[in-house]
């Protein structure tokens, strides 16, 4: 039986099985069975899913227990191209080489290069000092600004949907992750969401889950300039051009529930789908899309009228316990640090009255 990194791959893209499915012509319950390890590819869907995803056969698929060959890099999932930078990184308990990605914070210096012959690390490389964080925060610069100062931590920020950071924490490959999934008949639905999925079968029983509060945010429909709507009525009842986050984030969530009024059809599969807050207000402020749902904190900077749905709990969710992590713990000291609460209280749409609380999840 092969092993693969189908999965990881298509979390990295932030896919979900149905629309790698769409993408490549597999089916969803093939790919579903590939990733679980229960079906081996044809050499035409291993071809199709490696185009989709653009990447290799090679990279996605390899032979049960081959290990690297001694000094090659043990990668959090294949990078799309040869050669490509890498950051380096310690998450529980295990070096990894993650391939380097556009990142809200900018452009975070790499530790190497990878190419046919081998890694080339670069001049400086502190896996132990480096915390990886998946979110779709819009201000974790600030954090990331803060860590630098406070603690002398790096931060790779990897830009995920709620759901998609999580399955990253669960497979060990992040050190937190950034969710905001509280509908407003649910206001701990973050831990909600955690307990649904170990409920259903995921790894996440195997932790000791806690969410530690960044800031309660509002989320809402960011409009076009010169749209005279007023209300959310007004928007639902409007025939407007949508542009969607993509399955599993909260943002998503936020919209399937919006129109899942009777005036309105679920959401159609033409509308562009962006990847995370500001993609969304960009798209609108480009006069790609009328409307979508974002922070205010986006909209605003983008000029955007607001209208706010709902006000949320943003969390970190932890794997680990802090105390036998040195990571967590720094990342806890600077949350809950005055310089880094004032800094989120001056956001729009930011709330810092809970900032730096632990809650630990099923207790």
């Amino acid at each position: 039986m092969l092993e693969n990194d189908v999965r990881s791959v298509r979390v990295r893209l932030g896919w979900s099985q149905e629309e790698l499915a769409s993408r490549s012509g597999v089916s969803r319950a093939g790919i579903s069975a590939i990733e679980t390890g229960r079906l081996v590819p044809s050499t035409a869907a291993a071809l199709a899913l490696a185009s989709a995803m653009g990447t290799t056969v090679e990279s996605l698929f390899r032979l049960p227990g081959s290990q690297p060959s001694p000094g090659e890099p043990a990668w959090a999932w294949p990078p799309p191209f040869t050669p490509w930078r890498y950051w380096r990184a310690e998450v529980a308990g295990r070096a990894s080489l993650y391939p380097v990605e556009d990142s809200p914070i900018g452009l975070v210096p790499h530790d190497g290069t990878a190419g046919p012959s081998g890694c080339e690390p670069g001049p400086r490389s502190d896996p132990a000092r480096t915390l990886v964080l998946a979110c779709c925060d819009p201000a974790v610069g600030l954090l990331a600004a803060e860590l630098a100062r406070q603690e002398d931590v790096r931060l790779i920020v990897l830009p995920r949907s709620s759901g998609a950071a999580l399955e990253l924490l669960e497979r060990g490959l992040v050190h937190a992750a950034g969710i905001h999934l509280a509908r407003d008949d649910r206001p701990e639905g973050n831990a909600a969401a955690i307990l649904a999925r170990s409920a259903a079968g995921s790894t996440t029983a195997q932790h000791r889950w806690q969410l530690l509060r960044i800031a309660g945010w509002d989320e809402g429909i960011a409009l076009a300039p010169g749209l005279a709507l007023g209300s959310i009525r007004d928007v639902l009842a409007a025939r407007l051009r949508w542009v969607v986050r993509e399955p599993g984030s909260g943002a998503r969530q936020c919209l399937d529930e919006l129109l899942e009024s009777p005036r309105r059809p679920r959401t159609p599969r033409s509308w562009p789908v962006a990847f995370d807050h500001r993609g969304v207000a960009g798209a609108i402020k480009g006069r790609g899309a009328d409307a979508g749902i974002c922070l205010r904190l986006a909209g605003e900077e983008a000029g955007l009228h607001f209208l706010s749905v709902r006000h949320e709990a943003y969390d970190l969710c932890l794997a680990d316990d802090p105390r036998d992590a040195p990571l967590l713990r720094a990342l806890i000291r600077v949350v809950r640090s005055e310089p880094y609460r004032r800094l989120l209280a001056d956001l729009p749409g930011y709330d810092t009255a809970r900032t730096g609380e632990l809650q630990p999840v099923g207790s």
